[in-house]
């Protein structure tokens, strides 16, 4: 298998000539890493001497040792360049002017998971803000998105309903890598800051994570392995529940019960229902931590067997409709806070549309829901192949 080179190690291969001199800070985290575990700021430092001049890091942490939303960290000095790290998930999720004002170009290097909930795009998005306003050039270094260049699944978000977790009208699984989201949040949303791109080569449209040969690293902790990348865009849904998503046990999100699921009583009501590409599998399981934390939780593990035909949104749409038709009694959905919104349902922030949690509620069929949103998927899809970067 030939394998993908990421836009890390293309920029290692052949930089820029106009980044001699500069002063660079570099927003990244543990899966920043090339394909042989190297991360990238000391590639970069070592390619680049002294152009690193700060660092900073997402949700989760520079190490990526946060566990859950809402859990800030602090500010750090990097121990092996002597440079700052500063946190765009503590006291700021905004680069300030402190942080920004010594920099002339700003690179950055995540791994996005191709789901809208996942806050790496908007910390992203922030930060082009941020070099608009303070004159910095961003260079972004781009990475597969993990479920692939070709689905797109699920409604686009509405206003109504934006926060931390959904800033932009774009469905559920979006289908772009980092770089694609950049030159779409920058141009077609209007930030307007000087952007670059240092694409990938080899990688393909068609491809998911297991066909590019890199390594995996989680990006966060609780995405431990490309297949709990790839359940996520649906299985996220559960963090708006009393229903846990499998935090606390070693298979996140791929695991998701409750001490109240009656399993025959699920698996009947989704016999006339066809689940494309996965198998459900009834098992129990106990978290460690979060939700149900030391209780047993019956429920299910989501096996995927087809990663091309599975949908993960709209199963676990229906996956949600069975236990909200099975277990009405025992269920309830999250109360706020959920990622720094004190008042919506932390579904509606995940789902995107308190209409289409309405209808779920009523149990109007699937099919129903899914039509309402095809247009406005669609119109996304149209758009966002004007900033393909890859055929």
């Amino acid at each position: 298998m030939k394998r993908v080179i990421t836009g890390l190690e293309n920029l290692i291969k052949s930089p820029p000539t106009w980044l001699a001199g500069k002063k660079a800070g570099l927003l990244c985290n543990p899966a920043s890493v090339d394909s042989q575990w190297q991360h990238a700021r000391l590639l970069i430092s070592s390619r680049l001497p002294g152009i690193v001049h700060a660092l900073f890091s997402p949700q989760h942490g520079f190490f990526s040792e946060k566990q859950d939303n809402m859990v800030e960290s602090e500010d750090r000095l990097d121990p092996t360049l002597q440079v700052p790290v500063f946190s765009l998930y503590g006291k700021t999720r905004i680069p300030e002017k402190r942080m920004m004002e010594n920099l002339d170009v700003l690179i950055i290097d995540l791994q996005e998971v191709g789901t809208r909930v996942y806050t790496f795009m908007y910390t992203m998005s922030y930060c082009l803000e941020a070099a608009r306003q303070h004159h910095v050039k961003v260079l972004l270094l781009d990475r597969p998105n993990p479920l692939g260049g070709i689905a797109v699944e699920g409604n686009c978000l509405s206003p109504e309903v934006s926060s931390f977790v959904g800033r932009y009208p774009i469905p559920m699984r979006h289908g772009l890598t980092m770089g694609e989201l950049a030159l779409m949040f920058n141009k077609h949303f209007e930030i307007g800051c000087d952007l670059e791109i240092v694409p990938m080569t080899g990688w393909r449209r068609n491809m998911y994570f297991r066909d590019t040969g890199l390594p995996w690293v989680a990006p966060s902790p609780n995405l431990p392995t490309p297949t709990s990348a790839l359940v996520y865009p649906g299985q996220v849904i559960w963090e708006g529940t009393n229903v846990s998503e499998g935090r606390g046990t070693t298979q996140p999100f791929e695991l998701f019960g409750a001490p109240f699921i009656d399993q025959p009583q699920m698996t009947a009501f989704l016999r006339d229902y066809p689940l494309s590409g996965m198998v459900l599998r009834s098992t129990a399981f106990e978290p460690t931590a979060n939700k149900w934390q030391g209780s047993l939780c019956k429920g299910f593990q989501v096996h995927v067997s087809d990663a091309t035909t599975y949908e993960p949104y709209v199963t676990s749409l229906l996956l949600l409709q069975a236990v909200l038709s099975s277990h009405a009694d025992a269920f309830q959905w999250k109360s706020p806070p959920y990622e720094y919104e004190y008042e919506k349902l932390p579904i509606d922030l995940i789902i995107g549309d308190s209409d289409i949690r309405q209808r779920l509620e009523r149990l109007e069929p699937l099919d129903s829901i899914i039509t309402s949103w095809k247009d406005k998927t669609d119109d996304f899809q149209h758009l966002s192949r004007s900033y393909y970067l890859y055929n």
